[in-house]
């Protein structure tokens, strides 16, 4: 039996050590070559990229049917029947329900007895005012002839008219218990329960044989839904997202007991009658919902999310490039100078892009690009004469835009930084037709109204400031704009913490 010497031995043990210590190299070797810009450099950086980015709102509410009515009952009594049940489908004019009409057939009964005794009173007294009448006509003649003394014509003419007024009292008694009759024949009527509505029956609280009585608060018998086939939302959206509602937006949402499945909707009302819950104010807004496979059930809680603006295609940083500003206080102090001359030329980067939607002829092209080389030539005169210049002169100046109080302010100056491109641009505003001319004014609206920041990008190994115009943002990704940033460039996000 051969036996291993003791150095084959240690040979076999340091082996797998070996293995174990070339893995760990390769994988730290790897790891420095795919994160070695930011361990040499200090920064972590996020390449600026093209994407979809929309603005969100989210917000919860309760379905129900767009019309609800709740059925009682304007009369007292048993219930001698109930004819429907818990979603029971039901046409207008339907019975539901039948109260016991024992009693309510006696007061009809005893109505009709009193009009028939009042229609008789009235013949008594139209039979002694006819007898009046003639007794009357007889002392009148009499008396012209002087054969009666006057006083006995006046007690004539006395029981005439009271005759008269006993018919005329006679005949309002009549109508004062028809009256009482037709209301007694309506509460007859109204012991039998039918649904006002074409729809399906959501509650029922009532049995046959249960006492139900009528008060100045109707009792509600059942509640029944117009057409579960159409639904509405109302949702609670926060006073701070409401100014982006409006009417005829699409809104999707889902209930618990669909998770998987996706709805649609339209938002149909904004309501202004503000909630405040816990100092937290909302307003409710009214979502119309295509119920038509009945699969949405009143009462179900909708998560809604409604989508106000969108871009597709867009230059998009993480936001952690827009909020990062470098431990240097210099570089940032030397970036503010660009901010005020890049408005311009930020807006008037996107004009091209607005020109793509207006969907230009070869003429309003032609006019567009010979006012772009008029700006571009402008603005390399007044580089030229040092207006756009930069380094310490720029810094300082800055230095003391800050410390004047009277120095402009960057909305004010980008305002007035707006408002020329509107003047320089208005021949081929004017060139534009109807829908064009809406559609650019919304688009430069919406570029004078976004914010200006500064995006830090890593360009040979040193952070270099770049101001930008700031668009949309989904709580991960912002739009950004400008001339000076492109697809691809590294956007610094953060700084490596030194190692200990």
């Amino acid at each position: 039996m051969n036996l291993p010497s003791p150095r084959t031995h240690r040979r076999r043990l340091w082996l797998p050590i070996l293995i174990v210590v070339l893995l760990m190299a390769a994988g730290y070797f790897w790891y420095r070559g795919s994160h070695g810009a930011g361990n040499d450099n200090g920064y972590r950086t996020e390449a600026v990229s093209r994407g979809d980015l929309s603005v969100v709102i989210s917000a919860t509410g309760s379905l129900s049917a767009i019309s609800t009515v709740d059925v009682g009952t304007q009369v007292s009594g048993t219930l001698q029947s109930v004819d429907v049940d818990f979603n029971g489908r039901v046409t207008k004019g339907q019975v539901i329900a039948r109260i016991d009409p024992a009693s309510l057939q006696a007061r009809v009964n005893q109505a009709m007895a009193v009009v028939a005794s009042a229609r008789a009173t009235l013949a008594q007294a139209q039979a002694s005012l006819k007898n009046a009448e003639a007794d009357y006509a007889r002392k009148r003649d009499l008396l012209s002839r002087q054969l009666i003394a006057r006083s006995d014509a006046d007690l004539a003419l006395a029981a005439r008219d009271q005759a008269r007024a006993q018919v005329a009292s006679a005949t309002a008694g009549i109508e004062q218990q028809e009256a009482a009759l037709s209301s007694a024949q309506t509460d007859l009527r109204n012991s039998v329960i039918r649904s006002p509505v074409d729809g399906v029956v959501l509650n029922r609280t009532v049995n046959p044989g249960q006492t139900v009585a009528a008060s100045l608060q109707t009792p509600v018998l059942f509640q029944i839904a117009e057409d579960l086939k159409k639904m509405q939302i109302i949702l609670a959206v926060d006073e701070s997202d409401i100014g982006q509602i409006h009417r005829d937006q699409p809104v999707k949402f889902n209930v618990d007991a669909f998770p998987d499945r996706n709805y649609k909707g339209t938002i149909k009302e904004v309501r202004l009658s503000a909630s405040n819950t816990n100092n937290v104010i909302t307003y409710p807004v009214v979502v119309q919902v295509d119920n038509r496979d009945l699969s949405l059930f009143p009462g179900m809680t909708a998560n809604a999310e409604i989508e106000v603006d969108q871009r597709s295609n867009f230059l998009r940083v993480a936001n952690a490039a827009v909020r990062y500003k470098p431990t240097n206080a210099k570089s940032d102090a030397a970036a503010q100078p660009t901010q005020g001359r890049a408005a311009g030329g930020m807006i008037s980067s996107e004009l091209p892009r607005i020109a793509a939607e207006l969907k230009l002829d070869a003429e309003q092209q032609a006019l567009l690009d010979d006012l772009l080389a008029k700006q571009k030539q402008r603005m390399a005169e007044r580089r030229a004469s040092g207006q756009f210049s930069g380094g310490r002169t720029a810094a300082v100046s800055g230095e003391r835009n800050a410390a004047d109080d009277s120095s402009p302010r960057p909305n004010d100056a980008r305002q007035r930084g707006v408002q020329r491109m509107i003047e320089m641009y208005a021949p081929f505003r004017a060139a534009l037709s109807a829908d064009q001319q809406a559609l650019w004014d919304q688009e430069l609206a919406k570029l004078a109204g976004q914010k200006r920041g500064t995006v830090y990008l890593l360009v040979d190994a040193k952070p270099v400031a770049t101001p930008v115009r700031l668009g949309l943002s989904d709580g991960s990704y912002t739009e950004v704009g400008g001339g000076n940033i492109k697809e691809g460039d590294l956007a610094i996000i953060g700084e490596n913490r030194p190692q200990q």
